[in-house]
């Protein structure tokens, strides 16, 4: 696959992953931190905004992967 493609399909992909991921933690504090302390609101967060990490650095691993050879 041309580097540029994959670029491209993994930005995609990344921009996809932020916005369903931040809808769906959103979604899940509702249910979740109902009537919780401040605290764990805090921790729940905290926690969330950094898990979303994982995935995207797999994404950006495939992207900077070795380029197709041209032959």
């Amino acid at each position: 696959m041309p580097v540029r493609l994959r670029k491209f399909i993994g930005t995609i992909a990344i921009v996809t992953l932020v916005i369903v991921y931040a809808l769906t933690a959103t979604m899940l504090a509702t249910v979740v931190l109902d009537g919780r302390s401040p605290v764990a609101a805090l921790i729940y967060f905290v926690l969330t905004g950094l898990l979303w990490i994982i995935p995207a650095m797999f994404i950006i691993k495939w992207m900077a992967g070795p380029p197709a050879d041209r032959e």
